[in-house]
Formats: C-alpha cells, structure tokens, sequence
C-alpha cells in the first residue's frame, strides 16, 4: 500500500485502497481502444480529469524519464514524459509505487510495466483526492544520465485566481468527473501538473517548518498578505491559490530540512516533482530545494494595562501536564509575563490532568497548575490564584487520559473572584440576582453541562470576578475540534465541514445562557472567551453574537491582523474573545509569539482584551 509521506505510514496501514464514491474508470471501449492502439503515454494514463481513464487497467512499456526518486515513506518514483502533446489538461508525469526501494535514479530512461490505479491519501472517507500511479511495476532502464524534462514553472502568472471548481451535485459534490480547466481553476492547473517536474522561483514562506520537515509557500506575494508576512484565510472564499506545501526528496538524515518562519523566504529555485498528499494536497517535493533567507519575525508583546484596565486573556497551552518538561512551563510563563504583561484574569485551555495521558482515572489537575503559577511567579509574574471544575473521567474529548480542562488564572492583587457554591462536572451553573445584580447560582461553574452538545468535548467554565467594585462575567470555552473536516484540496468542492454541526450547537447553547445574564442585567460585563476552534465569519461565531448578545472582538482589528493560528499556510482565526453590548470601549490583540514561528510552546496566538467596567 502506498503511503503518501513519512507520517502517514501508519495510518495507510490501516486505510483500504477502495476508490471512493465517483472515483470512476473510463468506458470499457475507451480503454480496451487505447490499449489497442499506438503505445500508450504518460498523458493517456493521466486523462483529462482527476481519474485516470485507464484506472485498473495493465499498460506496458510506458515510457519516461525519472525526474525524482523517494526512498522512504511512500517509496516509488516519478517519470516524465519528454515530449508532451497539446493538451494542457493532460499531465506528462505520473508517480510508480515501488513499495521496496527503488533501483532507479533521476535521469534515467525508463519503461515501465504495470496496474493504473487511483491512490486515495488518507483513505477514503478523508475526502482527499486521488493520486493517479503505476503500482506493482516491472522497470526496464534504457538509458541513464538523461537531461531531465524542463521543469514547468509555478508562479503568479500561472496560476488562476479562481479556486476550485463546484462539484458535480449529481455525483455528490466531486469534481472527480469533471474536465480540468487548468487556465481557470487553480486545484485544475495543480491537478494538470500532477506528477510533473514543476519549479518556483524565490517565494515567500507562509507555513513554518514543521516536526514534518515541510513548510508552505505562496508563489503569489499579494495575496491577501497578512502585515506579518502570512497568507489571511478571511473567508470561504479566500482559500489563497498561490500556496503551495514544500517537502524534499533527500532523506532528513542526508539532508536537514531548512528551519523557516513565516516571512522568510525561500530564494532560488525550487524544483522537483509535484505530488498531492493527505496533509494538505498539492506538494512539490524538491529535489533541488531553494535557500531559506530569514526575515525579521519576532515574537510580539502586548501593552500593559492601565491601573483602571481590566485586562482579560485566552491561550490554548497545548495538553499541559507535570510530564512535560521544565522548559515548557518557564516558556509559557515567560510568555504570560512578557508577552502578555501579565493579564488579570487568564482563562487557559487545554490543561490536563497530574499525570497527563496515564489513563489511571485521575481527573485533579492541581499539581498542573501549581507548577504552572510557580513558572509564572518565578519569571517575575504575579501570584496567581485559579478555579476550575474538574471534569468527568474520559468525558470531556482530547487526548485519552489526559481530562483536558479550562481553568481560569486571576491576579488576586487586581481582581476578586466571587465564590457562589462552587459547582461539579455535572451540576449546570445559572443566572439569578443576588442584591438586585445578576449573578451565578454556581462560581466556579458550567454552562448546561448535560447538554448533547457537550457530548466528548469541553463543557464551558463560567465565573463571576469582581474589579475595581464592578462585576465581570467570563466564559472560558474549548469548542468541538475541526476533526473529520475535508482539506480545501478534498474533491469535494465545497468540502465537506462536518466537524460545524457541533459548534453550532455548542455555541447556541453558549449564547442562550449569556442572554439569560444580559436578561437579568442589560448592562452586564460579559467576556465570552477560548479556542472557539471556528473562523470569525463562521456560523458558529454568527451563533455566538446571535441577537447582539456577544460581538467578536478581533473583528475590530484590521483583516490583515485577523488570526491566531496557521494551519496549511492560511493564517486564521480559532481563538478569540467576544464582549457583551455594555463593554463599548476595549482594545483587542491577537498577541502572535506561536502560529508563525518553527519554535513553538503552543500552535495556538494567544488573545487579550483591555477594557474599564
């Protein structure tokens, strides 16, 4: 079984290799005629659309040259055809999976013998598209040290500004069966070069290196530019064509990947065949790899808070728990003193139990945040205090074991929390009026915990704190993941977001409970906070704001500045703050020192809201 990249090893051991849905072969005669006729060609097998029109079918002596040969991961070879026909919707290229090590080296003459198939990256309920191969080859080299086909270039100029195609709705949505359109989609002129020795001249990193030895580009410098140097993902809309992943074909261990941030840039010229897997789709995977030029990048640090500024913060800490190591805890709480200037209420996500992912049932986090809060004290940051409610063993979602948690830090030098019968994992907090003020029955407490909404994921920690005499409601949160979400390259188009059903109803259920506050007092300071793990003009967020109970607050920053993460080379939104209608006035920071950087202590931008009760 193919593996499209080192990582997916072991999750293609575990895929079948059935085609998906609409993954279909040509007409028996169109084959049987092709077979029949004059030898067959790299661009007979590739079609012109996303399935090959000799799927299943045995071709012999397939000629080409070897433009690149992968000796780990998905092991195999890429060939070209040197003299191309005139069809630019037909690729010269196409990938052979050896399975063993491949005999072969880039140059070569080759004929190759064997079955046509279509490789699904991930499997196929991942939604991927398909990778069109020649598997169980017989190779024969005619010739070696061959001038290796000129490498068609990937540039601005190149690639069309509209995306993708819409999907066929009488073959579910795919475009499998669709004629490519190079000139006019960018996912058809990817598509056509699938295969192909492709080159990109000096372009700007938008995806940092990751444990994956890859990063991401974008051969368009103008799109959409983030003022930091990323790509903005700001709608459904704005997918960003000119991104494209980078990989190399050299083994890491002959070859260290470059480590990039975003904003450097890759300079030279890349060249090597493209391919397309499961971790974000089209992939030029170099043999010759461009130099990385570093930019000026650097962590950002936020403006204290005024003596009359409440200053309230959101940071996912990435599964945190007293097995990671020392340098984790002093990198984050140096980013809570410094980057962050020491917030006055910091609601963390993503804390876990004391013994992390050992599924032993405990389910108290407390030596978790004891040594967090001794990190941050010992960095020069205030005491901090914290509440949280323990959740149910196992029934919260994350990692196995782990009895991820929200939990609020407060600096009890600038804020009061108010204790109102502290509530459980199971005991849904609510809204009364406690000295004709609206209050909570339970602080710490959760928001309609037996809620199916919450099934397996984070129930939201609300709490009641008092500064400078004026009552602040906050609302930490940790949504539904993005899991079994179809990539923007799926051949669905538009991809199929099932992971969305459950935000919506989580933020519903968000938003009926901050209306039952603002019933009670109109004028209430509500901060409703988190990994939101959804964009700002998602309909989980329009759920959150519904009837102008919340209104996202990174709204108010420029478009350009709109984002706290980067995934696939699209700086995006997932976390954020919203504020009830009484907070007027605030200023808003995405504090970005994580989503950009190769060196992260989190992949999450933590976010600070400043305002006066």
């Amino acid at each position: 079984m193919r593996s499209s990249h080192p990582r997916s090893a072991a999750v293609a051991a575990l895929v079948a290799t059935a085609l998906a849905t609409g993954l279909l072969a040509g007409s028996a005669d169109a084959a049987e005629g092709a077979v029949s006729a004059d030898p067959i060609r790299i661009h007979d097998i590739q079609g012109t659309t996303r399935i090959s029109p000799l799927n299943g079918k045995q071709v012999t002596d397939v000629e080409g040259i070897v433009t690149g040969v992968r000796t780990y991961g998905s092991r195999g070879f890429w060939i070209q055809d040197p003299n191309a026909d005139d069809n630019d919707a037909t690729s010269e290229g196409v990938f052979v999976f050896t399975n063993a090590v491949p005999t072969v080296a880039a140059g070569d003459a080759v004929k190759v013998s064997g079955t046509v198939g279509e490789y699904i990256p991930g499997g196929v309920n991942s939604g991927n598209q398909s990778v069109t191969q020649i598997s169980k080859p017989t190779v024969t080299v005619v010739s070696s040290g061959n001038a290796l086909p000129e490498a068609t270039a990937i540039n601005e100029y190149s690639v069309p500004a509209e995306y993708a195609p819409a999907g066929d709705p009488a073959a579910g949505g795919s475009i499998n069966g669709l004629t490519l359109e190079p000139s006019r989609y960018a996912l058809d002129h990817y598509e056509s070069l699938e295969g192909m020795n492709v080159k990109i001249g000096t372009s700007r990193v938008v995806g940092a290196t990751d444990p994956y030895s890859e990063l991401w580009v974008t051969v368009k410098g103008w799109e959409n530019t983030a003022k930091r140097g990323g790509t903005i993902y700001g709608s459904y809309e704005s997918q960003n064509t000119g991104r494209l992943q980078i990989q190399q074909l050299a083994p890491i261990a002959q070859q260290p990947f470059p480590v990039a941030n975003v904003g450097d840039r890759l300079t030279g010229t890349t060249e090597g065949p493209l391919d397309f897997n499961q971790f974000g789709g089209y992939t030029l995977v170099a043999r010759t790899l461009g130099t990385v030029k570093a930019g000026t990048l650097a962590p950002e640090k936020t403006k204290p808070q005024a003596e009359q500024e409440l200053a309230v913060a959101t940071y996912n800490v990435e599964n945190l728990d007293p097995t990671d190591p020392q340098e984790k805890f002093d990198a984050l709480a140096k980013a809570v003193v410094e980057n962050l200037a020491s917030p006055d209420v910091l609601a963390l996500e993503e804390i876990q139990d004391d013994n992390g992912a050992k599924n032993d049932g405990t389910v108290s986090a407390e030596q978790t945040l004891a040594k967090f809060t001794a990190a941050i004290s010992a960095a020069g940051g205030p005491a901090y205090q914290w509440r949280t409610v323990n959740p149910e063993d196992k029934k919260d979602g994350g990692e196995p074991g782990g009895n991820i948690r929200q939990v609020f830090l407060f600096n009890p030098a600038r804020v009061s929390f108010t204790e109102r019968a502290p509530g459980d994992a199971v005991t849904a907090t609510g809204v009364t009026k406690v000295n004709g003020k609206a209050a909570l029955t339970h602080s710490p407490g959760r928001v309609d915990p037996a809620n199916p909404a919450w099934a397996d994921s984070r129930k939201p920690l609300a709490g009641e704190f008092v500064f400078r005499g004026k009552t602040v409601f906050v609302i930490a949160n940790h949504f539904g993941s993005k899991g079994g979400d179809e990539g923007l390259t799926s051949h669905h188009q538009p991809p199929v977001r099932s992971s969305e059903a459950k935000r919506l109803l989580q933020a519903q259920a968000v938003n009926g409970f901050v209306k039952q506050l603002l019933a009670e007092d109109k004028n209430a300071n509500v901060l409703v906070l988190g990994d939101i793990n959804d964009f700002e003009f998602s309909a989980t967020t329009d759920a959150l704001a519904d009837g102008g109970a919340l209104y996202p607050a990174i709204k108010s920053l420029p478009k350009a500045e709109r984002y706290s993460y980067v995934y696939q080379g699209n700086a995006q939104v997932l976390d954020q703050i919203l504020t009830s209608p009484a907070i007027k006035k605030f200023t808003y920071d995405s504090v970005h020192i994580n989503a950009e950087f190769s060196a992260q202590n989190s992949d999450h931008d933590p976010q600070v809201l400043r305002f006066r009760p």
